[in-house]
């Protein structure tokens, strides 16, 4: 006999099948989801994204397969939170010094110091990032993440010049990409475990900054 659509019975199933639904999924001790993460960044970075699976993480983790998908749909929202978390620092970064009441120049140097700062926080996400290349819409999703806030550095650069603080015979795109270069290649050799971030984006900046300076 099938249940009557006004039955209390059936609404009551209703009712807990949508509290559990709804409910936060909770995996084994010690394998939340920023560990299931974690593990996953590891390896796309060791392995390459492609050649990383979905068992090759339960492997690294010491679960089963199906444990992960309590926490994630599948590889590709791994990758979406991943590299989200370095763009949100990044653009939390730029949201910051665009705040600021203070020349373009200031901003711009305060923009260098807190990425290198994210980068330093965010070394294995800013790492995974870096080796996007649109292969899928999440990885085309991160790029354009990206073009924005190049696009912001650049305009930075240029309203730089305009205030006279930096060399008008630099093209403000390509110091741009040479400024955030510089910020990037610390993936290859900073280790967190050295400690000094604050006083790497120091030098960073000191270093990146001379000679875009206009001479007095």
């Amino acid at each position: 006999m099938t249940d009557r659509p006004d039955d209390p019975a059936r609404a009551g199933r209703v009712v807990d099948y949508l509290e559990e639904r709804n409910r936060p999924k909770r995996g084994r001790p010690g394998h939340d989801l920023g560990a299931v993460l974690a593990a996953a960044v590891r390896l796309f970075n060791e392995r390459g994204y492609e050649a990383t699976s979905m068992d090759d993480v339960a492997k690294r983790l010491g679960i089963t397969k199906s444990s992960l998908y309590h926490h994630v749909t599948g590889k590709q929202e791994l990758l979406r939170i991943a590299v989200d978390q370095a763009l949100d620092g990044l653009h939390e970064a730029m949201d910051e010094v665009e705040g600021l009441d203070a020349p373009a120049l200031d901003r711009l140097e305060s923009l260098i110091r807190r990425s290198v700062l994210v980068l330093a926080e965010r070394l294995e996400y800013v790492t995974l990032l870096l080796r996007v290349r649109g292969n899928t819409a999440v990885e085309q999703q991160a790029l354009l993440r990206r073009r924005i806030f190049d696009a912001k550095v650049t305009e930075l650069v240029k309203q730089a010049q305009a205030e006279g603080a930096i060399r008008p015979d630099v093209d403000a795109a390509t110091a741009a990409r040479l400024l955030f270069g510089m910020v990037n290649s610390l993936i290859e050799w900073y280790s967190p475990r050295r400690g000094g971030a604050a006083e790497l984006a120091e030098t960073v900046t000191t270093i990146a900054f001379d000679g875009l300076r206009t001479r007095q």
